[in-house]
């Protein structure tokens, strides 16, 4: 007893050593695993290893950041790679109230207090931000580089894991970006979880909650866009009369004289004369003469509840989806189509892949034969559109599979699964290819050459050598052509990867950027693609204009070209739309194949792709003329769909994004 008490004392005689806090983390994703997160605390100092890979590709970061004594970053460091590949190097300085940085934007700095929300950090900082928000007044706080940040506190509920059951409350921090970020905190404010429907980061040892978790992250989610739909849709009484409109009809690709549109329930009753008399007790819009648009087909989508809302404020009425979790995508259509929430009609296609360590965790993956040939059965028996096949398939059951999907009245979409190319695919019965580079990397690449990774990006610095004119390029587009295979380029997203730069705003944004919050116009700021090298920014910049002439070679062969985008829809379809002016399409030609030739693509013209009598009341209008300028469909004063109108200017600041256009002037429930 006494050796123990000498010992104590030694030991409080000593300076003290600041003891480590670690947590550690799972990235989960298609309940999965993929990635991790290890935060080692000693004293003020945190430090971070963070890195995901889902689908070949992900962020690798790691961080250190110094607190003050209210929890507030007074130092902060990040380093590493985005999920694309361009370098990470952000830092962050703070003494007294003066604070400094530099991220992709440039340097910045303030004056004034607030909290700092770096540009690139791991998840961990959700915790730091809400650790430092429960501390403040109202849990709000002024944010840098600008706007506020706040705290919204939920339910808490009892999880358990290998270390014990635990109490957790979640929390929403709101004013970063366009949704809240959904986080979940332990008793004593540590991060436990950043959650959403599709994937978890979560504390080790506590896997076996995710998919409980992501359960309720989807239920909590949905709360959030019922009330956004109780306050902007809107149900009028007795029939809807939209006056003073010019119609773009696509029988004729112009616009029509001034014209009065009908909607009764879900369905346009009449389009008839401007001077048309009312109907009693019908509403009346005043278009202002501008013009009426059938709603439009975004064709890549992978639909969120927040995507499904934009994409409707976008004038995009139906999506394609072309690979989700099943399960969530299902629940999601069950609520627009019953309008608990608002959003457009989906296509569903079944998203197949393939089992390997590069794989994509989304749909239903495989490793042999006779599972992917049972996977196509799986989404027939469910009326799938159509499959969509993935980068680690194995090319050699490929025939089997489209010819299983065929025989089930099912089309085939697809990546060129890694080690096979564009010829053998469509020989293979591919309906349709997904995405440019895909469809022309292998006339650069070898074939042993592994495009499941970034790769498959990275390649197309090898693009601006290539001759068009060359017999491997001709027998490709002749096949497409002879084929009548159609393809879907997401030209925008490779417009993204091939010309973002840090610090600038990227070409494809400059007619919104202004209206978006600044968590989102921080990250727009960044590059993609890792450019560093001698010469690489100027390879692909040149592979871009590569992909344009190969997409206009396409279309001028007749090839059938699908507009879509990959990147979430909304104002980067819009974009989209424009790019194809590159590609030689006029914008007649472009709208009518954002409406009427896509709705004709996937059998639905009977019903949707232009206004007219007995078709479904989908459209939107705009104050311009699309057919002279179209980024006139980038100012949308109004959205109906199955007969409900959504207002713009209604809807975008429920994402913190500014509107565009007024609404129109509503007369309600009787003659205007």
């Amino acid at each position: 007893m006494q050796l123990q008490k000498i010992a104590l004392l030694l030991a409080l005689s000593l300076p003290s050593l600041a003891l480590a806090d670690t947590f550690s983390y799972s990235y989960i994703f298609g309940e999965k695993k993929v990635g991790h997160l290890t935060a080692e605390t000693k004293g003020d100092l945190t430090t971070i290893d963070y890195d995901v890979k889902n689908n070949g590709r992900g962020p690798t970061i790691a961080e250190s950041i110094t607190l003050d004594a209210a929890g507030l970053p007074v130092e902060w460091n990040v380093k590493g790679s985005t999920t694309f590949g361009s370098k990470i190097a952000e830092h962050f300085s703070r003494k007294g109230t003066r604070a400094e940085w530099q991220d992709s934007t440039g340097k910045g700095h303030a004056a004034t207090p607030g909290l700092y929300l770096a540009q690139s950090s791991s998840p961990w900082a959700n915790g730091l931000y809400a650790r430092a928000l429960l501390k403040a007044p109202g849990m709000q706080l002024p944010a840098l580089p600008g706007g506020v940040v706040r705290l919204e506190k939920g339910e808490t509920l009892n999880v358990q894991g290998s270390g014990g059951p635990l109490q957790v409350t979640r929390y929403d921090l709101i004013g970063i970006d366009l949704d809240p970020e959904i986080i979940l905190l332990d008793a004593a404010g540590n991060l436990f979880a950043d959650v959403d429907a599709s994937s978890i980061m979560v504390r080790s040892g506590y896997e076996g909650e995710e998919k409980r978790l992501r359960d309720m992250a989807a239920a909590w989610s949905s709360e959030r866009f019922v009330k956004i739909e109780h306050d902007v849709a809107h149900h009028y009484a007795g029939p809807i009369r939209i006056r003073n409109v010019r119609l773009f009809d696509p029988k004729s690709s112009s616009l029509t004289p001034a014209m009065s549109v009908l909607v009764q329930g879900k369905v346009i009753a009449a389009v008839e004369p401007n001077d048309s008399p009312p109907t009693p007790g019908e509403t009346s819009i005043d278009g202002g003469g501008g013009t009426l648009i059938a709603g439009m087909y975004e064709m890549h989508s992978h639909l969120g509840q927040s995507d499904a809302l934009l994409n409707l404020a976008a004038g995009i009425t139906t999506v394609r989806d072309m690979g989700n979790d099943n399960a969530v995508l299902e629940h999601l259509i069950q609520q627009i189509d019953d309008g608990t929430i608002g959003g457009p009609h989906v296509i569903r296609s079944g998203f197949i892949e393939g089992k390997s360590p590069f794989s994509a965790n989304n749909g239903i993956l495989v490793d042999s034969q006779s599972q992917a040939v049972d996977a196509v059965r799986w989404y027939g028996a469910r009326n799938f559109w159509q499959i969509k096949i993935y980068n680690s398939m194995n090319p050699a059951w490929v025939p089997a599979m489209t010819k299983e999907a065929h025989l089930l009245g099912m089309r085939v979409a697809g990546h060129i699964p890694a080690f096979s190319n564009a010829d053998a695919m469509i020989e293979a019965g591919y309906d349709e290819i997904t995405h440019i580079n895909q469809f022309s990397l292998g006339w650069v690449i070898q074939p042993t050459e592994d495009t499941r990774t970034l790769f498959r990006l990275t390649a197309l610095k090898r693009l601006p050598a290539l001759d068009l004119q060359s017999p491997k390029v001709q027998h490709t587009i002749n096949l497409m052509a002879e084929r009548k295979i159609a393809i879907d380029p997401t030209l925008g997203i490779h417009e993204k990867l091939t010309q973002n730069r840090d610090g600038k705003i990227p070409p494809g944004s400059v007619d919104y950027f202004d209206h978006m919050p600044i968590g989102w116009r921080r990250n727009d700021m960044k590059a993609l693609a890792d450019t560093s090298a001698p010469g690489d920014d100027l390879a692909y910049r040149q592979a871009f204009d590569k992909l344009v002439a190969v997409v206009r070679m396409l279309h001028d062969r007749g090839v059938f070209i699908v507009f879509g985008t990959d990147t979430g829809g909304s104002f980067t379809y819009h974009r989209e739309l424009e790019l194809y002016q590159l590609a030689g399409m006029t914008p007649a030609e472009i709208l009518k194949r954002a409406t009427f030739d896509s709705a004709r693509y996937v059998g639905q013209d009977q019903r949707l792709g232009s206004i007219e009598k007995g078709k479904l009341a989908d459209f939107f209008l705009i104050p311009g003329d699309p057919v002279k300028n179209l980024k006139a469909v980038k100012t949308i004063s109004m959205v109906v769909k199955d007969g409900t109108v959504y207002y713009p200017s209604e809807v975008y600041p429920k994402f913190g994004i500014q509107p565009f256009a007024p609404p129109p002037k509503i007369t309600p429930g009787g003659t205007p």
